[in-house]
C-alpha cells in the first residue's frame, strides 16, 4: 500500500483555470486526463515524481454524476468553493478491504486524448464522504500506464495535512498512516473539528510550496 495521489476539487472558475494556476504553483505542467464516464466526471492531471500525482477534477453536468459517489463528492466539494478533496492509496489486492469495508470496489475508466484507455477499480469513496480524512483505495489494471508517466518531473509530494485523528485513518487502513509512505510526512490537526484533507506541500526545485 502507498500514496498514489491527492484530489482537487475545481474551484469556481473550472477546471482549466484551477489546474494551471496550481501547475503554475508547484512548477508542473498540466495534463488533459480525459472524462470519466461511470462517474460523471474529468480531471487534468498534474505529474509528480515517485509514480504520483495531483488529479484536478470537476463534475459534468452528466446523470452518471448524480449516481456514483465520485461524482457527488466532486460535486458538493466544487459548490462549496473547491480546494483538497482527499487522498488516495493503491494497493494489490482490493479483496481484503472489500471484506472489511463490506463493499465491491466499483470499475472506473477514461479514455487518454491519444485514445489510450486507462481503467481502474476504487473502493471506499463513501467512506471519504462521510469522514474526509480518510482515503480510498485504488488498484490500477495496468500500472505502466500510471498518470504519473505522463511527464518527468522532480516535483513531489512532502506531506499531508490533515484534520482528524491518526488512530481512526489507522482503523481504516489497518496500518499505521505512515506506512504508506516512506518519504511523506503526515501531519494531523484538530481530531474534533471537521475532517479532512487541508493542506499538501510539495518539493520542488525552488523549494517548498504548501497548498
Amino acid at each position: 500500500m502507498r500514496v498514489d495521489h491527492v484530489s482537487y476539487a475545481a474551484e469556481h472558475d473550472g477546471l482549466q483555470a484551477t489546474a494551471e494556476r496550481l501547475a503554475k504553483l508547484i512548477g508542473v505542467d498540466p495534463v488533459d486526463g480525459g472524462i470519466h464516464p461511470r462517474f460523471g466526471t474529468r480531471n487534468v492531471i498534474l505529474p509528480l515524481a515517485h509514480e504520483r500525482y495531483v488529479e484536478v477534477v470537476e463534475v459534468l453536468d452528466h446523470p452518471a454524476s448524480d449516481k456514483a459517489p465520485f461524482g457527488q463528492a466532486v460535486r458538493a466539494r466544487s459548490e462549496a468553493g473547491g480546494g483538497w478533496l482527499g487522498w488516495v492509496v493503491a494497493v494489490d489486492d482490493l479483496a481484503p478491504y472489500e471484506a472489511r469495508i463490506g463493499r465491491e470496489a466499483v470499475v472506473g475508466n477514461r479514455h487518454r486524448p491519444d485514445g489510450v484507455e486507462l481503467r481502474w477499480r476504487q473502493l471506499g469513496v463513501k467512506g471519504l464522504m462521510s469522514d474526509p480524512q480518510l482515503p480510498f483505495f485504488i488498484k490500477w489494471d495496468d500500472p505502466s500506464l500510471h498518470p504519473s508517466t505522463a511527464a518527468h518531473t522532480h516535483v513531489t509530494i512532502d506531506g499531508l495535512q490533515i484534520a482528524g485523528d491518526p488512530a481512526r485513518v489507522r482503523d481504516w487502513l489497518n496500518l499505521p498512516v505512515d506506512q504508506t509512505s516512506s518519504v511523506i510526512d503526515f501531519t494531523f490537526v484538530a481530531p474534533h473539528g471537521t475532517p479532512g484533507l487541508l493542506a499538501v506541500t510539495f518539493d520542488t526545485p525552488t523549494g517548498k510550496v504548501t497548498v
